[in-house]
């Protein structure tokens, strides 16, 4: 049964200072501008220098030892945001990667593509036993006539020591991660590296499997089973989930006043881990090979760098956007396409976060394992020291993601306005039995755009995988 004590807080990550206005405590109000493009943080004549631990103008952490690297690192799926970035540390270190892409499409692909460290594979990592088959291979679950691509997979293992693997709902998921185990014990990986995922329903009867994560649980128990030198990383929430594009779940709904508003079923007051993967998950990734499976063995990682509420996060979110940012607990609304697996991971997910739950003690671990939630940010501190939170992705990197989007937001140049202190009754809204609002006005939803897909400057499918 899951523990009834309150989740406590934990964070060892620096933030930035707030105002002196703030700090002095002499106004009651807090003013913003529009967010535009500024000086970055690592900038040398940046005011940030000084504050910033990832900053390597002003913090370094103490040098581990880093022997020249001679081995090669298997991934897959490499344009996710997990794969992407070990791909960049490992290969800028000196690491050769043989990656498997779904195809050569969108801007991390190019990049992965024409790493010189890397060789490609292209293809997907199932195949149809008809070519005319056009049954949605994102469903959780067997999947007729969709098998693995077992020639791909032995192709890509050809010479790796290492492998980092990320395994995605396109295909049987089940299926796949065991045959991409099959192959790298025949092939000797000296360390096997899983990212992985709870089934909620194996830790306690009353909560509902998540699809995807159910899954990936399954590949861990085949991991272990079969006896590769492995370790699994469970990843925390990306900050680079959001959004304002009308993506289901971490949508940053921009409002007409310029503020933003998130939406999701999670208590206001329960901890949630939360992580920047394209920014962190490489280094620590990176630092578990170099260790070796001597050290992390059959070892579980919380792989989140920051242990935040909701409101905490749209605090932070607030403070780095220069914008007010509100939690409003409710519904997951689907209001584009998705694939079929992510249609019902949500709706699972829904279901095991309840609205009607008003404990935070009694919302479920992320995790699934309370221990390995309580174990955030340590567990991740202890790999990689320099981390990029959620106030400065959202100072430095979301703005940036939305140009990409085709947002102009931030570009806006209309007057300065006024928001309320930070503070619960700034940040979070709730929801009436009839669904309405507290603090909002009723008023009518747009209509789906049913021509959305997930496609765009920036995102892509991927991006909801890994």
């Amino acid at each position: 049964m899951p523990s009834s004590d309150p989740i406590p807080i934990q964070t060892n990550l620096v933030f930035r200072p707030a105002p002196a206005d703030q700090q002095n405590g002499s106004s009651k109000t807090a003013q913003y501008s529009k967010h535009k493009h500024s000086r970055s943080s690592y900038s040398e004549g940046s005011p940030l220098t000084a504050v910033s631990r990832n900053n390597s103008l002003s913090f370094r952490p103490l040098k581990r030892s880093t022997p020249t690297p001679n081995k090669t690192i298997a991934v897959i799926n490499a344009s996710g945001r997990q794969a992407a970035s070990l791909i960049r540390i490992a290969t800028a270190v000196g690491f050769k990667v043989r990656a498997q892409l779904r195809n050569l499409e969108g801007v991390i692909a190019t990049e992965v593509a024409t790493n010189p460290n890397v060789t490609v594979f292209v293809g997907e990592l199932y195949v149809r036993n008809k070519p005319d088959d056009q049954q949605d291979v994102t469903a959780y679950g067997d999947l007729p006539g969709i098998l693995v691509n077992h020639d791909l997979i032995r192709d890509l293992f050809r010479g790796a020591q290492l492998a980092f693997i990320n395994t995605t709902f396109y295909g049987n998921e089940l299926h796949i991660g065991q045959a991409i185990a099959d192959v790298a014990k025949r092939a000797g990986v000296q360390h096997y590296i899983y990212s992985s995922m709870p089934d909620h329903a194996k830790y306690n009867s009353a909560w509902p499997s998540l699809p995807l994560w159910a899954a990936k649980h399954e590949v861990e128990d085949y991991v272990r089973k079969i006896g590769l030198p492995a370790t699994f990383v469970y990843t925390g929430i990306y900050n680079n989930n959001f959004t304002s594009l009308l993506y289901p779940l971490f949508c940053m709904e921009l409002k007409p006043d310029g503020s933003f508003e998130w939406q999701a079923p999670f208590h206001p007051d329960a901890k949630l881990p939360w992580l920047d993967a394209e920014h962190d998950v490489g280094p620590a990734i990176l630092q578990l090979f170099k260790d070796g499976p001597a050290k992390w063995n059959g070892k579980r990682i919380a792989l989140a760098y920051e242990y935040l509420t909701p409101v905490e996060a749209c605090r932070a979110f607030e403070r780095g956007v220069g914008r007010p940012v509100r939690y409003k607990r409710g519904s997951i609304d689907v209001k584009v396409k998705i694939p079929e697996g992510y249609r019902e991971q949500l709706e699972a997910l829904e279901k095991l976060f309840s609205l009607r739950n008003d404990d935070p003690r009694k919302q479920p671990p992320y995790f699934g394992d309370q221990s390995l939630d309580g174990r955030c940010p340590d567990d991740a501190l202890s790999l990689w020291e320099g981390p990029r939170g959620l106030e400065e992705y959202a100072r430095e990197i979301f703005p940036m993601e939305e140009e990409a989007n085709g947002m102009t937001w931030m570009f806006s140049d209309d007057d300065d306005f006024t928001c309320e202190p930070f503070g619960p009754a700034a940040t979070y809204l709730e929801r009436n039995g009839d669904d309405t609002v507290h603090g909002e006005e009723d008023k009518d939803e747009e209509s789906p755009d049913e021509g959305l897909v997930m496609r765009g400057l920036k995102r892509d499918e991927e991006d909801w995988l890994a």
